[in-house]
């Protein structure tokens, strides 16, 4: 069966306004959706927005980053396993990082 990434997109401020009980119950929203059948598996990035290597004329190129014109940065990610599109996007409907974010679904290659 394909997989499909779920990509966590949010403003990382957006979590330092939550209250700690706000902030429990987020967390436990999180850790019952990672149990459901369809995971194959998701990880929390580091809060630091990590280094960026792009290809120059004079070589590869790192800068601290990512960095766009919006506040949203990537959080984590999940893995799971979906017959099509529509079925992961449908899957991903209910996950609670849309409380706190976006969702990029993106298929995984396979070779």
């Amino acid at each position: 069966m394909p997989q499909y990434m779920l990509l966590l997109h949010e403003d990382p401020t957006g979590w330092a306004k939550l209250s700690p009980e706000e902030m429990q119950t987020a967390i436990e929203k999180y850790m019952a959706w990672a149990k459901k059948p369809i995971n194959r598996g998701g990880k929390r990035l580091a809060e630091e927005p990590g280094k960026v290597i792009r290809h120059t004329p004079d070589g590869p190129r790192v800068t601290d980053g990512p960095y766009s014109e919006t506040k949203e940065m990537m959080g984590g990610f999940y893995t799971i396993e979906a017959a099509s599109y529509e079925e992961a996007v449908q899957l991903s409907m209910d996950h609670p990082h849309l409380e706190h974010g976006t969702i990029e679904v993106r298929q995984i290659f396979e070779m």
